[in-house]
C-alpha cells in the first residue's frame, strides 16, 4: 500500500570532507538547511545514507543524503523508496545543474538526466524517470572541458555568499512541495533570480 502522508527529498552529493564545499555537494547543503530548520543536529544511518525526518501538518519529510558516492546515488534513493512504498511524485531529487546559472533554480517532474550522473543512477535504480527533480543552477566553467574539475571544485569567495542563499531558497521550495505541490512550487520558484536579499528559511 503506497503512503499517502510521507514525501521523501533526497539531496546528491559526496560523502567525506573533501567534497564538502564543492558545487556538486549543493544538493548535500539543502538538505542540511531543511534540518537545521527543524532544529535536528544529527542523522541516523539508513539506506546507505544519513536520513532524518521531518513532521509537519502536512505529514512526513523524509530527507536523504546517500553516501555512496555520486555515481551510486540510485541504490539509496531505491532503498528508501521501497522502504516507505512512496509514489514517485512523492520523491525529489536536489542536485547541482550546470545549465542553470547561480541565482537559479527550477522544479520539474521527468525527463532525461542531462548527463548528470547521480540522476542517471538514480533513473537506472528506480526504472522510471518520473520523480520530481529541483535543479540548482551552479553555472559552468570558462573552458569547456573543465566540468568534472568545475563541479568538484569549491565556489570562489564571490559566489559563496550567494551560493548559501540559494541554499536557504532551494530549502524553501522542498518546504512549499510538501505541503503545497508541484504546481504551485514551481509557479513559486521556477523562471526568478534569487538575490542575496531573499528571506531565509521558515517554517
Amino acid at each position: 500500500m503506497i503512503a499517502d502522508d510521507q514525501w521523501l527529498a533526497v539531496g546528491l552529493g559526496n560523502p567525506g570532507p573533501s567534497y564538502a564545499e564543492t558545487r556538486h555537494n549543493v544538493g548535500f547543503w539543502v538538505i542540511d538547511a531543511l534540518a537545521r530548520g527543524f532544529g535536528i543536529s544529527r542523522y541516523d544511518h539508513r539506506f546507505d545514507g544519513e536520513f532524518a525526518s521531518l513532521h509537519t501538518e502536512r505529514g512526513q519529510l523524509l530527507l536523504l543524503k546517500p553516501l555512496t558516492f555520486m555515481n551510486l546515488s540510485g541504490q539509496a534513493v531505491r532503498k528508501a523508496v521501497q522502504w516507505y512504498k512512496l509514489a514517485l511524485d512523492r520523491v525529489l531529487i536536489i542536485h547541482d545543474d550546470m545549465d542553470l546559472p547561480l541565482g537559479v533554480i527550477r522544479l520539474r517532474q521527468g525527463g532525461s538526466a542531462a548527463g548528470h550522473r547521480g540522476v542517471e543512477s538514480v533513473i537506472r535504480e528506480l526504472g522510471s524517470d518520473r520523480f520530481v527533480r529541483l535543479r540548482i543552477g551552479i553555472g559552468r566553467p570558462a573552458v569547456k572541458d573543465e566540468g568534472r574539475s568545475y563541479v568538484l571544485s569549491p565556489f570562489t569567495a564571490a559566489e559563496r555568499a550567494l551560493a548559501e542563499r540559494v541554499t536557504l531558497v532551494a530549502a524553501q521550495a522542498v518546504l512549499v512541495w510538501h505541503r503545497e505541490g508541484l504546481s504551485t512550487a514551481m509557479n513559486r520558484f521556477n523562471g526568478r533570480r534569487i538575490h542575496l536579499d531573499e528571506c531565509s528559511l521558515a517554517h
